[in-house]
C-alpha cells in the first residue's frame, strides 16, 4: 500500500502496544508542611531532661557503687586484723597479772581497739543477751537451769559489726 491508499481506508484501531500505552501520571507528592517551632523545642527540650535525667541516675548509681565497693573493702581488710586482736586478748589472759609484759601487751589491746572505734567497729554484746542468730554463732549448747532458755552463757570470740553490717559473728555457748 501506498501513502494514498492509507488517506483512503478508513481508520482502524490500532491495538494499544506497550509504547503506545498512556504514561502513568506523575505523583503529586506532598511537601510536609514546614515543622512548628514550638513543637520542635518542646521535643529538644524533652530529649534534653531525658538525657539529664539519665545522667543523674547514672552518678547516683555509681557513686552508691563505689561507697559499697569501697565500705566492702574496709570490712574485709578489718576482718584480716580481727585475728591480731583475738591473739592479743589470749595473750593477756595467758600471762600473768605480775609480769611486766602483761602491762605492754595491754596497752597494745588497748590501741587496737581504739583504732577499730575510730574505723567505726564496734564489738557485738553477747554475755548475758538472749541469742540472736542474726549476730551469733552457737557452737555449743548447755543445760543451765540458772540461766533462762536461749540466753549466751560464754563468748569463745567475739563478734564485730561495721556500722550495721556484722563483719564477724560472735562464737557462743548458749543454755537451753
Amino acid at each position: 500500500m501506498n501513502n494514498e491508499e492509507l488517506k483512503d481506508t478508513p481508520e482502524q484501531e490500532i491495538p494499544e502496544t506497550q509504547e503506545t500505552a498512556e504514561e502513568p501520571a506523575a505523583e503529586v507528592v506532598e511537601e510536609p508542611a514546614a515543622p512548628d517551632a514550638g513543637a520542635e523545642l518542646k521535643a529538644a527540650n524533652d530529649r534534653y531532661m531525658r538525657l539529664a535525667a539519665e545522667y543523674d541516675n547514672f552518678r547516683k548509681r555509681s557513686a552508691r557503687e563505689r561507697d559499697t565497693i569501697f565500705a566492702d573493702v574496709r570490712a574485709d581488710t578489718i576482718t584480716k586484723f580481727l585475728p591480731v586482736y583475738d591473739n592479743l586478748l589470749r595473750a593477756v589472759a595467758m600471762t600473768p597479772e605480775g609480769n611486766p609484759g602483761r602491762k605492754g601487751i595491754e596497752m597494745t589491746l588497748a590501741q587496737f581497739e581504739t583504732v577499730l572505734t575510730k574505723l567505726g567497729v564496734t564489738p557485738i554484746e553477747a554475755l548475758g543477751k538472749e541469742f540472736d542468730p542474726g549476730i551469733h554463732n552457737a557452737v555449743m549448747h548447755v543445760e543451765d537451769d540458772s540461766v533462762g532458755e536461749n540466753i549466751v552463757v560464754e563468748e569463745f570470740e567475739k563478734g564485730f559489726k561495721l556500722g550495721e553490717k556484722v563483719i564477724r559473728f560472735s562464737v557462743v555457748k548458749v543454755a537451753n
